[in-house]
């Protein structure tokens, strides 16, 4: 869909928060688990994750009829939890913190069943990169895509299939700056980590790199554009007002980060990578006030 404003360059969406789960993550659980050994796969799945992945997971074990359970953030949004409930799954809650170490350590004690990890499975990074072909399918003559950043699964999987189809075009991350990790460590030259300061944009900004994700996203991608919470905010009112899309915080850094680039992006993709906002803060954040 073409942005219908003015901007620096020629931009368009892509609208992953279009999918039945209202996000892009549908696709990456659904290639892990028809990759996966069927008897491993019956005893059931399980991921890490602040909401959207969980709903992918979820969607995908409903439709195959096996259990599944999610270890959540004890931020994690009550939209987001009360999905994951009406989708069948368990949600087991962690602080913060712990909870980010399940994702270091791909795995947590106790819980039975194939981990789906939502950044780094190949095959998750795979069906991710299904995209990178719809975009070719529209808009064959893209120069720039920009992707909302939180641990690179997304932005690489897309990548990769452009590096193969398009290799002239560029690939960038958007990260918010209440926590922009992968920005941090391209200014060090490794993986770092960095404060985390919780906002609206709740679907990115992890506390650091994942260090098996380094060395894909450092030659992958482009660079990291970083935006505030208030040009979120502002791009998200956008699409709402001109486009009749409605974008949670993190899809919206994608089309905040396009609004910052120079006219000689070319053809731009804006990847608006998910939907599930809260209602409450949608309402706030579109009647203007700080999100």
């Amino acid at each position: 869909m073409h942005l219908n404003a003015e901007g620096p360059a020629e931009i368009w969406l892509k609208l992953e928060n279009l999918q039945p789960i209202g996000s892009f993550k549908l696709r990456g659980a659904g290639n892990a688990m028809g990759l996966a050994d069927p008897d491993r796969l019956a005893k059931g799945v399980y991921t890490a994750s602040a909401g959207n992945m969980a709903q992918g997971v979820a969607w995908n074990a409903r439709r195959r009829g096996v259990p599944c359970t999610v270890v959540v953030p004890d931020n994690a949004p009550q939209n987001k939890l009360d999905a994951i409930a009406r989708l069948g799954a368990t949600a087991v809650k962690l602080p913060y913190a712990r909870w980010w170490q399940v994702l270091e350590e791909h795995g947590y004690p106790g819980i039975e069943g194939l981990f789906i990890h939502p950044v780094s499975d190949p095959a998750v990074m795979a069906g991710n990169g299904t995209i990178a072909l719809e975009i070719l399918e529209d808009l064959p003559d893209v120069d720039t895509v920009i992707v909302p950043f939180g641990g690179g699964g997304l932005s690489c999987g897309i990548a990769a299939g452009l590096r193969a189809l398009r290799p002239r075009a560029k690939v960038f991350a958007s990260e918010v700056d209440t926590a922009a990790p992968f920005a941090a460590s391209l200014a060090a030259g490794k993986p770092v980590r960095v404060e985390h300061t919780p906002s609206f944009v709740d679907g990115i900004g992890g506390r650091s790199m994942l260090p098996e994700m380094w060395p894909l996203a450092s030659s992958l991608l482009a660079g990291s554009i970083v935006v505030s919470v208030e040009e979120a905010a502002a791009a998200l009112r956008l699409l709402a007002e001109r486009n009749r899309v409605v974008a949670e915080g993190a899809g919206a850094t994608s089309l905040a980060a396009a609004l910052k680039r120079s006219p000689d992006s070319g053809k731009t993709v804006a990847v608006i990578s998910g939907g599930n906002i809260d209602p409450s803060k949608l309402a706030r954040i579109l009647h203007g006030e700080p999100p």
